[in-house]
């Protein structure tokens, strides 16, 4: 299993940023008569969450583990703390890279796949978010979204500060905080950052639909909202899936959960191959 740290340079966002990805195109497999198809890869964008790196989710998960035998690739990029949006005052268009140059990049740097049905994105809280809009607003590249304890938390940021715990950093409570990364609180709702208007918008269009996998924590303190979130897709027969199981917001949760969403993902049977987690039967 190959695991790269690559750092590039982004139009969109003027700046380099790094990313790891998750490549196992080196997988050897068990017998030495099964050969490994030469073949086009599907595609996974994860997005960590606030506070983290592009290190997160190789530290926190199993998820190297999963995609090797899923012969699934995985980017994750460097999300800063910047919930993957455009942010257009700052030239940082986050959500354009994540949707399009990002996209683009791996494309002509790795094989992969370019149907929409064999590209995924996913991520964690702030990153569920970011998987969420963007994987809405790129509905014609994205198939499957992943949204694991997502940060749906604009209708509190609009009309108050978001409730936090002790456990939360307490710029949070800060609307200038929010100021600085949605612009003009006034025009949130209804905008590409919105996750409810765009739902919508993808209905209406009755074009491409990504279908989406949503959970949560039974004692993470975004259950609320979340759940808020996923009755209304429901009430818009949006196509979701729910889950939610015992755990906070926290890795043990995560680390549980997006083995379930790859499971969800349309990528056939585990082959696993050599490697130190594998052995014998």
């Amino acid at each position: 299993m190959g695991l790269f740290e690559c750092t590039f340079y982004s139009d969109s966002l003027s700046r380099t940023i790094t990313m790891n990805a998750i490549i196992p195109t080196d997988k050897t497999m068990f017998t030495q008569h099964e050969q490994r198809d030469i073949k086009e890869y599907k595609a996974l964008y994860l997005l960590h969450g606030g506070l983290g790196s592009h290190v997160d989710w190789i530290g926190g998960t199993n998820i190297q583990r999963w995609a090797q035998d899923k012969d699934l690739m995985v980017f994750m990029p460097s999300g800063e703390n910047l919930f993957y949006i455009d942010i257009p005052e700052t030239q940082g268009r986050f959500g354009k890279f994540i949707g399009e140059e990002l996209v683009e990049y791996t494309r002509k740097t790795f094989p992969l796949s370019h149907k929409r049905e064999d590209t995924f994105i996913a991520g964690l809280s702030m990153g569920g978010y970011g998987a969420l809009v963007n994987g809405l607003k790129y509905n014609h590249t994205f198939g499957y979204i992943g949204s694991l304890s997502a940060g749906v938390i604009i209708d509190g940021i609009v009309d108050e500060a978001p409730k936090i715990t002790a456990l939360s950093p307490k710029y949070l409570e800060d609307r200038s905080f929010w100021t600085r990364i949605f612009g003009d609180l006034s025009k949130l709702r209804g905008s590409d950052k919105d996750y409810k208007a765009l739902a919508q918008k993808v209905m209406a269009e009755k074009g491409d639909i990504p279908k989406i996998f949503m959970c949560c924590g039974t004692e993470d303190f975004l259950l609320p909202e979340n759940q808020e979130y996923r009755d209304f897709l429901r009430g818009i027969n949006y196509p979701v899936d729910w889950f939610e199981g015992p755990g906070s917001h926290d890795w043990d949760f995560w680390d549980t959960f997006i083995k379930k969403f790859i499971d969800w993902l349309p990528l056939g049977e585990a082959k696993p191959g050599i490697s130190s987690g594998h052995t014998y039967e």
